[in-house]
This record gives C-alpha cells, sequence and structure tokens, in this order.
C-alpha cells in the first residue's frame, strides 16, 4: 500500500487528507485516485508537483516502492 497524502487545493478536491492507495508507478497511483475522486481532482492532478518520501519527482513513470508516501502538492497561491 501506498499513502497518498492531499494539500491545500488536492485535499479540498479530494474529501479527505489522506488515503490508501496501491500502484507501481506515480502514474498508477495518479490514475487510481483520479478514478477514486474524479474530474474536479484529476484537473488539479494535472498541475500538481509529487514528492515520493519527500523528495520531488517529475517522472510520472517512477516505481513507488509499497510503504511510500506520496504527497500531492497543488500550485500555491499568494505570497
Amino acid at each position: 500500500m501506498i499513502l497518498v497524502r492531499y494539500f491545500a487545493g488536492a485535499r479540498a478536491a479530494a474529501g479527505c487528507p489522506e488515503e490508501k492507495v496501491t500502484g507501481m508507478t506515480l502514474e498508477s497511483v495518479i490514475a487510481a485516485i483520479s478514478r477514486r475522486h474524479g474530474e474536479r481532482l484529476a484537473t488539479v492532478l494535472a498541475a500538481s508537483t509529487f514528492l515520493i518520501d519527500g523528495l520531488a519527482n517529475h517522472d510520472r513513470t517512477a516505481v513507488v516502492p509499497a510503504g511510500s508516501t506520496v504527497d500531492v502538492l497543488p500550485p500555491f497561491a499568494g505570497g
């Protein structure tokens, strides 16, 4: 299992702060949570940054080991 944690607008779109999913790659994790929560979250995910165990990852084909944490960070506004 992989722990997915949502922040800011991603949390609002998912309707929960975190959840567990199965997946082998970052893309499969993104697909699973998009199916689970629908178009609103999918739109946020398209613009989000993802951390795997605290490290930024821009390669959606990257393997996400079981037991990892994926943080979903949507674009932040303000300054």
